[in-house]
Formats: C-alpha cells, sequence, structure tokens
C-alpha cells in the first residue's frame, strides 16, 4: 500500500515522493531530472542505505509519466484517485483511449478472453450513451444494472487526456485492453514515451527495489520482469533439469510428441491489463507472485514476462541482459530511444568486458563441428551447412597446430596470447576475412530456419531438422566477438586479446564392463559402475575484450539516458574513459547518518599482539590464522546478534574453515553463534535457505547469541544483499581483496591500461588493481548500515591500513573513509567497541520504553580507553537502560559554548543494596562528552580529562578537544556542564 505522499517539483516536473526525502535524495532526483530532461547520461555515486533506489523509480517514472501530459495516480488500499477537471460526458468525448478515434477493427482483441468480453460491453454502453434519441422508436425500460454501474464508476476515475496528441493507453480502466492494437497502427511520426530498463546485479536486487516501487505512488505502473528459466519456469516436467532451457525447447518444439500445455496457456498472462483487474497483481510485483500465479493458472511465467515487456512502462533485469547483445538478440530487447538505469553500476565495467568476451573450449568446438558434418553428410541444407562446417574446422586446425607455441606460464598450464590484430591477420590466412565472415552470417540465418517452402510456387511449407542448441551457442557466441573484431574497419581489434590456454583437469570415468572367461557380462543388480579418476587436458580459446566501452558502443549513442547508480563509483573520472561514454552529469552525494550511529576502525593486530597482514605469504601461516580466529570470537563475543565476517577469496575460507575445525576454534564460535560459510557455487534454492538459517538465529536466540556469517568478497553476500538492523551489528573484513595478480586476464588489462594511459585517460594498470580491490571491500563495508535509524561496526583487520594510510585509507568510500580511527592495540579496539555497543543497546531499550534520546557515541570515541581495575578484555554486559535526555547547547559569550546533558545513573544490586555502577556510568558518562565536545571540529589537540564522580577521579585520555567537566548528583539524575576550552 502506497503511503501518503510528500510532492517535490524538480525540472519542472511533480515527483511524489513517499516520505521526506533525505538531502541526497533530492540531489539524486535534480540530476537524474537534468539528465533525462537534456537527454544526459548521469553518474551518481550515493552510500547504501541513504536510499538512492527510491529516488530513481520515483525520479525517472514522474518524469516518464510527465512525457504523457498527466500527473501521478494515487493508488491507496486499492482505490484509485484522481483529480476530475472535466464532467463524465466529456471523458466519454474526449478519453484518451476513446473508441470514437479508430474503427472497431483496429480495436478488436486477438483473443476473446474474459477481459476483452468486458471490454466489448463496455464499448457497446458508450455508443448506446451517446446515441441520439429518436422519438418515433418505441419506448423501452431503461434497466441498470450492476455491470453498467461498474463501467461508470471505472470511467469517473479514467484520467483525461485532452490536450495531448499521442497519449498512451491508460493502465487503470478497461480501455487499456486494446493497447496491442493501438501499438500495432502506432505507425505515425508521433513521439514515443521512452522505457525504462532497470538494470540490476542479481534477482535478489529486483526484489528489492520493486519492494520499495510498492511505498510510492507510482506503484500500479505496468511492469514486467525479465528472467531466466531457472526463476521462472513452473512446468514440472522442465524444472527438474538441470538445463531448463533445452528441455523446454524440446517440448516447445515437441521433439518426443509432448509439448508444453503452460506454453499454450500463456495467453492469460499477458497483458497488463488483465494482470492488474483480473488477477489482481494492482501494485508493483516480484518475480515469485508471477511465479506463483502462473502455476495457478497453469501458464507460463517466462514468456508471459516477456509478452509483458510490450506494455510496459519500467522493464526490471540483470543488467548483463542490457550489456550482452546474444541476450539483447534472444530477449527481443531494444534500447533506441530508451532510459537505461543500471543500479549497483561498480562491476559495470566488469559485465561489459565479459558481455563483449567468449571463452571456447576444444570440446565444445569438436561437438559442434560433429553436428554440422552430420548435416551435410545427411544432406539437409548442404549448401550452408558445409560453409559453417569449414569454419569449424579452420577454427579446431588452427588451436591443434598452435599448440607448439604455447609456454609454460605455471604447474601445468601453458599459453600463448595474440593481440586482435594479430588474430585477424591469422584468420585471414585460413580464409576467415571480413567479406567471408559476412556470408557466414547469412548462413547461420539460413540454417536456423525450422521450416522451407517447396513445391510448385514455394506455396508448401515443409520442417526441416536444425543443428543443435549448444551449436547454436558455439557459432553465435563465435559470430558476436567476430563481429566487434570487424566492426568499423576492424576498429576494436586493438581491445582484445586472444589466449589459447592448455591445463589439465581431472574428470571421473566410468570403467567398462569386463567380460569374463565365458565372455559373459556379469554385475550385481543393484552394483553401480566404478568409476575412476582421470586426468584429461583442457585446451581453451579465450576471446577477452579489454575495453568494456566496446560493449557500450551500441548503446551510448542509441539510448535517451544513461544512469549509472551506486555507493561504489569512485573513482569516478576512469567511468567516461573505461567506458566510452560522457557522463555529463555527476554527483557524490553523502550519507544520510548521523557520524555517531558507525564505528570505523582499523585493527592491525590480534589478541596475542602478532601482526595481522593477510598478504599470500602471511594467510598460509598457522599463527596467522589462530590470531584471526582469536580476535573474530573476540568480536562475537562483544557484539549481539548478527556479525558479518568477509574473506579475500574461498581458498583462504577453507583454510580458515580447515584449521579452526582441528584446533577446536570453530567448535568455540559455534558455542556462542550459529555459524555459517557461504557455500561456492549451488543453486537459488540452497543459497536462499542457508539466508534465512542465519536470518533465523538471530530472530529466535536461545543459548547462542545471534549468527556469524563468514562469506567472501566479490560474492553472492556481499553484492547487494540487505542485512538490516540486528542482521549486521558488525563487518569484519579480513585484508584486502585484491584480485588474482597471477591471472592471466588481470595481468593483460593492468598491460592494456598501462598502454592507454595517457592516450586514452585510463587508470594506470596499477591504480586500476587497486581500485578493483577497493571497490569489492567498499561493498562488503556497505552491508552493514541500510536505513537513517541503523547503526553497527566496521571493524578492518589488516596492519596496512594503520602502517600506511596514505595510500590504503584514500580507497574506502568518503563515508567511512571521515570516520576511520587506527588502534594501536587490539585490547584498545575492544574497549571502544565495547563502548560503542553498550550504549547503542541502551539507547534501542530506552526507544523501546517510548523515552527521549540523546545521540549516541560517534566513532572518534574509540579513543576513550577507560582505566579500570578490571584486567584483560573487557566483556560485553547485559543491555542498560539510562534514561538520557537532549543536551542542551547554550553560547557564553562568542566562542566558549557551554553544553549540559542529564541523564539517570544506572544502578546495580550488591548484597541486597541498590548501589551506583560506577564502571558503567563512567563509561556512559565519557560517550556522552565526547559526543557533545565534537560538535565543534575546530577544537583539534590533545588534553587530558577529568571527570569528578561522587567525590572519587577517574583519567580518560583522549584525543580531539580541550575540555573539563563536573558532575555532581542532584536528586536522581546525574547533570554533566563543560566548557569547551
Amino acid at each position: 500500500m502506497a503511503a501518503p505522499s510528500v510532492e517535490y517539483t524538480i525540472g519542472g516536473v511533480k515527483i511524489h515522493f513517499p516520505c521526506k526525502a533525505y538531502p541526497s535524495q533530492l540531489a539524486m532526483m535534480n540530476s537524474i531530472m537534468r539528465g533525462l530532461n537534456y537527454g544526459k547520461h548521469c553518474l551518481l555515486e550515493s552510500p547504501t542505505g541513504s536510499g538512492k533506489s527510491l529516488a530513481l523509480l520515483c525520479s525517472a517514472l514522474a518524469w516518464q509519466q510527465a512525457q504523457h501530459g498527466r500527473s501521478a495516480f494515487i493508488v491507496t488500499s486499492g482505490k484509485l484517485c484522481s483529480e476530475m477537471i472535466y464532467s463524465s460526458t466529456e471523458a466519454i468525448s474526449f478519453h484518451a483511449c476513446s473508441v470514437s478515434a479508430t474503427s472497431p477493427e483496429e480495436f478488436k482483441p486477438k483473443r476473446q478472453s474474459l477481459a476483452s468480453r468486458l471490454s466489448e460491453k463496455l464499448n457497446s454502453s458508450l455508443n448506446s450513451d451517446v446515441e441520439k434519441e429518436d422519438d418515433f422508436q418505441a419506448e423501452k425500460k431503461r434497466i441498470r444494472t450492476m455491470f453498467g454501474l461498474i463501467n461508470k464508476l471505472i470511467l469517473s476515475v479514467c484520467f483525461l487526456a485532452l490536450s495531448i496528441q499521442s497519449p498512451g493507453p491508460c493502465s487503470l480502466c478497461p480501455c487499456a485492453l486494446v493497447k496491442e492494437s493501438v501499438k500495432a497502427k502506432d505507425n505515425d511520426d508521433k513521439k514515443k514515451i521512452p522505457k525504462i530498463f532497470f538494470g540490476t546485479r542479481t534477482h535478489k536486487q529486483i526484489t528489492q527495489i520493486t519492494h520499495e516501487m510498492k511505498r510510492t505512488l507510482y506503484s500500479s505502473v505496468p511492469m514486467t520482469i525479465l528472467s531466466s528459466r531457472d526463476h521462472t519456469c513452473v512446468n514440472p516436467d522442465v524444472a527438474p533439469h538441470a538445463n531448463r532451457h533445452e528441455r523446454c525447447k524440446e517440448l516447445l518444439e515437441a521433439k518426443d510428441g509432448r509439448s508444453c500445455h503452460y506454453y499454450r496457456k500463456v495467453h492469460k498472462m499477458q497483458d497488463q491489463s488483465t494482470l492488474q483487474w483480473v488477477h489482481g497483481l494492482h501494485q508493483a510485483w516480484d518475480i515469485e507472485d508471477l511465479v506463483g500465479l502462473g502455476k495457478r493458472l497453469r501458464s507460463c511465467s517466462y514468456f508471459a514476462a516477456r509478452e509483458l515487456m510490450q506494455g510496459a512502462s519500467i522493464v526490471f533485469c540483470p543488467y548483463n541482459y542490457l550489456l550482452d547483445p546474444l541476450i539483447r538478440e534472444n530477449m527481443d530487447i531494444s534500447l533506441d530511444g530508451q532510459i537505461l538505469v543500471l543500479d549497483e553500476a561498480h562491476n559495470i565495467e566488469d559485465c561489459a568486458r565479459e558481455s563483449a568476451s567468449y571463452t571456447l573450449d576444444q570440446n565444445s568446438l569438436l561437438m559442434a563441428r560433429d553436428d554440422l558434418d552430420s548435416m551435410v553428410n545427411s544432406n539437409i541444407r548442404p549448401s550452408h551447412h558445409e560453409p559453417l562446417r569449414a569454419f569449424c574446422y579452420s577454427i579446431f586446425n588452427w588451436m591443434q597446430e598452435s599448440q607448439s607455441l604455447l609456454s609454460q606460464r605455471g604447474f601445468e598450464t601453458a599459453c600463448k596470447v595474440w593481440t586482435g590484430k594479430e588474430v585477424l591477420g591469422i584468420f585471414h590466412g585460413i580464409g576467415i576475412t571480413a567479406g567471408t565472415f559476412g556470408m557466414l552470417k547469412t548462413h547461420l540465418t539460413k540454417v536456423l530456419e525450422k521450416e522451407e517452402r517447396v513445391g510448385p510456387g514455394n506455396e508448401d511449407t515443409v520442417l526441416v531438422p536444425v543443428i543443435n542448441s549448444a551449436t547454436i551457442s558455439v557459432l553465435k557466441s563465435l559470430f558476436m566477438v567476430l563481429d566487434f573484431l570487424y566492426k568499423d574497419n576492424c576498429k576494436f581489434a586493438e581491445d582484445y586479446r586472444v589466449a589459447l590456454q592448455q591445463s589439465y583437469a581431472w574428470t571421473n570415468q566410468t570403467q567398462p564392463d569386463v567380460p569374463d572367461a565365458q565372455g559373459f557380462f556379469a554385475r550385481p543388480r543393484h552394483r553401480r559402475r566404478q568409476t575412476i579418476r582421470v586426468k584429461t587436458e583442457v585446451l581453451t580459446l579465450s576471446f577477452w575484450c579489454l575495453n568494456p566501452a566496446v560493449a557500450f558502443s551500441d548503446l551510448g549513442g542509441s539510448v535517451h539516458s544513461i544512469v549509472l547508480t551506486s555507493g561504489t563509483l569512485s573513482p569516478m573520472g576512469s567511468f567516461s574513459s573505461e567506458l566510452g561514454v560522457q557522463f555529463s552529469i555527476q554527483l557524490e552525494a553523502s550519507h544520510v547518518i548521523s557520524k555517531s550511529q558507525v564505528w570505523v576502525g582499523t585493527v592491525g593486530s590480534g589478541p596475542q599482539g602478532r601482526k595481522l597482514c593477510a598478504t599470500f605469504q602471511h594467510a598460509e601461516t598457522y599463527a596467522f590464522q589462530d590470531e584471526v580466529g582469536a580476535l573474530l570470537l573476540h568480536i562475537c563475543q562483544t557484539v549481539a546478534k548478527g556479525v558479518l565476517c568477509f574473506l579475500p577469496s574461498y581458498k583462504m575460507l577453507d583454510k580458515l574453515r580447515d584449521r579452526w575445525t582441528n584446533t577446536g576454534l570453530w567448535e568455540k564460535l559455534e558455542e556462542r553463534k550459529t555459524v555459517i560459510t557461504e557455500p561456492r557455487g549451488g543453486g537459488k534454492g540452497d543459497f536462499d535457505e542457508l539466508l534465512q538459517t542465519y536470518y533465523d538465529a538471530i530472530r529466535h536466540c536461545g543459548e547462542r547469541d545471534g549468527a556469524l556469517l563468514i562469506a567472501v568478497c566479490r560474492g553472492k553476500v556481499s553484492e547487494g544483499l540487505d542485512f538490516t538492523d540486528d542482521n549486521a551489528r558488525a563487518v569484519v573484513t579480513i585484508g584486502i581483496p585484491f584480485p588474482n595478480i597471477k591471472d592471466l586476464q588481470v595481468e593483460l588489462k593492468m598491460r592494456y591500461n598501462d598502454q592507454h594511459c595517457k592516450t586514452r585517460g585510463l587508470l594506470s594498470g596499477h591504480r586500476w588493481y587497486e581500485i578493483q580491490a577497493y571497490r569489492a571491500l567498499n561493498q562488503a563495508l556497505g552491508r552493514c548500515i541500510r536505513h537513517k535509524n541503523d547503526w553497527g561496526a566496521l571493524i578492518l583487520v589488516d596492519d596496512r591500513f594503520g602502517n600506511n594510510p596514505n595510500k590504503y585509507i584514500t580507497g574506502l568510500s568518503k563515508w567511512v573513509r571521515q570516520l576511520v580511527w587506527h588502534h594501536d592495540t587490539f585490547s584498545n579496539a575492544m574497549q571502544s567497541l565495547v563502548a560503542f555497543s553498550q550504549f547503542q543497546q541502551r539507547a534501542e531499550v530506552a526507544q523501546a520504553g517510548k523515552q527521549t534520546l540523546t545521540s549516541p557515541v560517534s566513532s572518534p570515541a574509540s579513543q576513550l580507553p577507560v582505566t579500570t581495575q578490571e584486567q584483560g578484555l573487557p566483556q560485553p554486559s547485559q543491555p542498560l537502560t539510562p534514561l538520557v535526555k537532549q543536551p542542551e547547547i547554550c553560547h557564553q559569550g562568542t566562542n566558549t559554548p557551554a553544553l549540559s546533558v542529564s541523564l539517570t545513573p544506572e544502578r546495580v544490586e550488591q548484597n541486597g543494596t541498590a548501589v551506583e555502577n560506577k564502571v558503567s556510568n563512567i563509561l556512559l558518562i565519557s560517550n556522552c562528552l565526547h559526543e557533545m565536545s565534537c560538535f565543534d571540529s575546530k577544537y583539534v589537540g590533545l588534553y587530558v580529562l577529568i571527570l569528578i564522580y561522587n567525590k572519587h577521579t577517574c583519567n580518560f585520555k583522549c584525543l580531539n578537544i580541550q575540555a573539563k567537566a563536573a558532575l555532581e548528583l542532584q536528586s536522581e539524575a546525574l547533570v554533566l556542564t563543560w566548557h569547551i576550552r
């Protein structure tokens, strides 16, 4: 249900926002409006948890509706509200979708569904209403049916489009049922309203986006979600198969005599109006809603989502659907003149390079060659299959001959690398040129036609066998790469590297049955054949695109606007040069949270004082692994509820898990929290089940205090998942997730950037290498703070942060970089973390009791280690419940502000008597004092703060400003007043 909105007018467009917008959201919407109004491209960075997705949706949809010349629709509790300017008679005469504007044949629906029949009755009632009275007609009794009343009610809320020359069909009334016919007849030169293609990295992020869209007044905008069969197929004959794509095609082609009855009923879901008004999906829906509807109607959700794209105003999909030319072709996606919004676009460079690259293994090429060979031998379109077979033979023979050129690179690996221009020269020698390549594409088009005309006059058609889908995939992928290589007179040839690599892999092979002495094959009925491990040679040919601008070359000049946004785009200057797109509108927004809500600290040593440097040499040692384990155990004992720990690689995760299992540390972690590790690969269902286990462990705490999720940077957990509130009270990162420097593709990319950094403005190879690490690190850190009232701790474990902050801290996000504090010892870090955690827990309890709160301690309070009589690391205590009142600030003179805060001291029970807990109260007071003293950053220096507390004196070492405070007990409240010098 859409909440009451706040209206903003930006760039001449009224935007309905579901709440009061943050300054960062207003800045984003202003930038987006400028980009859409003038057809410019936008590069927008806004921290995670600052509401950038909501700003994207509202601004883009408001601009789109403004192009129709109408206000935003307001949908509340399933009821429609719209300002009416004209009478209902005028609405019938001038309605945007009025049937009088076009002949009945043009508006006749293709299928006589329930919605179609209702539409016909509505149209006939309209014609009868406007018909002139005839005095000579016999009087007829006027009967008001319920259907007529409903029709008039619907007409009374339809939006009026009087002054629009080319309005889009209304999505809120039955007249939208004619939208397919209107679209088919829209061949004039009137301006078309751009669709919004909203791309994210994963389907999980799409679910979060559609959930945000439900909160807005634009939740009823026609939409669809494009996805693979793995997410949307509901046919029980297809779902169990490992390759759903292949099984689906078999059923569609009825190869085994069986067809897909779900596909035959796709018409039940392929219309936007039917989806909204017949099936009840009035507001924004996610992929699970569509799949559930498909199961209920026994209709194909996969093809329904593709059909819904025709009438959709906004289309959600993973952004490789928009960048990969093969996927765009298969999904019938046309981006000409459309709006392209890419959220979480920090990975867009990698995704663009991958979409223009292809790796082919020798076995796949052999199977494609054999498939084409069988077609030629069967005399099936030999004139078209023969050139394609020769093409595969040429590539295969060249790979075989080039093995003699391979050079050793590592253990059992060898490679040979050519530039794109060198490969084109080699291909020219084996008969593959720009001219012959054009002919090969024509042959491929012909062999994919499933029907062929025969007989006199080519009047009859017959079905013709076609090559299998694996062969089609190999040929299309190779042709896609060659298309880029030959494009614009080989413009992008220098942007490619072609690598032939030889390696070895262990595979399972089944031993053949051996006959006995009499020649019989005997094997027990329930005994499986034995398999043996065999080391086999693997030969691969990789066409690597090193320039993401290659994939963007099809988009930059054809789309209306490109909007890239993420929380980790910095440095933003490299995007224009890397993508080949001029981003004339750029924004770096600030975070919406207070500095006091996040604790950011670097830790360079563990509990035993050992240095922690997560380089390859140190990470392999047992001393490092044991120290990291002890550190993580202390953090789990200090921080309640959910803790996320991110490692640089799956290899390190496996090593740490094995070591901790052997030393017994893993068992200690499980005694404290439920421990879950991110799986390498696996299906969507398994991953969702794992996350649910993590959430349940936090929500239903028993003997264990929450859960610990150990994940990997660049994995599923670190990208786009929302760990709100208790689901992530601390994020621990171990090391810096640099890419594998020994990876051949990484090495070639670094060389490529060094070669073109001066001419194209690219980052140097070394700088590019570092940026890849920090973008992954910033994404992991962003899992913690997810909304304005959230709080948490960010713990960066590696001594490189403290030893060389100018090099390693500058790569962090702006909002994190400003709050970082370096800790000399692990003990100091834990004392500060305890203070922060306790204060936040107090604040939560006080808020639950509807009491007025003051701002909690800020991250710099990490420099308030308390001198107490307790030895060793502090242990977390139970949440405390002081009453804290809002501090009052008064200025005494020009430069001497005074602050005061009152709070109720905590009391504990000793021998049946309630006494003051001095240690906890001193800790609480020091946190309050430090927070209050940070309001003016110009007072910077070293000082010793003396607190007089109930005739006791305690010393605090602090790094910030000079101050002196005195405390005195007045009734049941402790009043603290101090002056800043």
